[in-house]
């Protein structure tokens, strides 16, 4: 597969479970594709997190409420790559992935917050990410990134300051972006619709009509 645009517009990763995508998850998005110039963002539904529990919805579910909400928008892109594959979903397999597709001189930028952060030396080949892609760090309100250790270590020895250094390197920096607060959990949406409570306006209309339809999180 090849990408005929300039090289070096950064492409962007936004992994989650998604379960359900919820107005936080997007406006993130959105915010993260206009702060940084990206060419695209490349939301990847998880279909088999390793370091957390299995989600409640399935695989399929979640990427057919994320592709609902996204269709038509060219900025904002549901990747199912991690549905195709069997086993654990590891980030490292699906950056080696998009490498591959978009070639060595294309900045690809895996967007991250502070908790998985913390526990980046969890992950799988972790140590290989910064090999494949850029890594942006979203600052959450509360959040403090370690100042000592390992991961404090590999923060400060790939820091770079400005988004345009994103745009001149393929992989191998780390920037840290603060973006607005949008405190929707969707463990608490799940929650509310097992308790008969309505989730309108934490979730656009047809995530919630999808739920529904569904029968999901009840």
């Amino acid at each position: 597969m090849t990408h005929s645009t300039d090289a070096l517009t950064p492409v962007g990763v936004f992994g989650g479970t998604f379960d359900p995508i919820h107005n936080g998850h997007l406006r993130s998005a959105l915010e993260l594709a206009q702060r940084l110039n990206l060419e695209q963002l490349r939301m990847m539904p998880c279909a088999d997190p390793a370091h957390r529990a299995a989600p409640e919805a399935s695989a399929e579910h979640r990427a057919a409420m994320l592709e609902g909400v996204l269709e038509g928008d060219p900025a904002l892109v549901c990747d199912r790559r991690e549905l195709d594959r069997e086993g654990h979903s590891y980030t490292i397999d699906s950056l080696i992935e998009l490498r591959e597709e978009f070639g060595q001189e294309r900045s690809i930028c895996l967007t991250m917050g502070c908790d998985a952060v913390l526990n980046i030396n969890s992950w799988h080949r972790w140590n290989e990410l910064l090999d494949f892609a850029n890594v942006v760090v979203i600052a959450r309100p509360g959040w403090q990134l370690p100042q000592q250790g390992l991961i404090a270590n590999w923060l400060g020895d790939n820091a770079c300051e400005a988004i345009e250094e994103l745009h001149s390197r393929s992989a191998g920096a780390i920037l840290v972006e603060e973006l607005r607060p949008f405190p929707i959990s969707a463990s608490e949406i799940r929650q509310l619709i097992k308790d008969g409570q309505s989730a309108r306006f934490l979730l656009p209309e047809s995530v919630i009509d999808y739920i529904s339809k569904h029968s999901l999180y009840t």
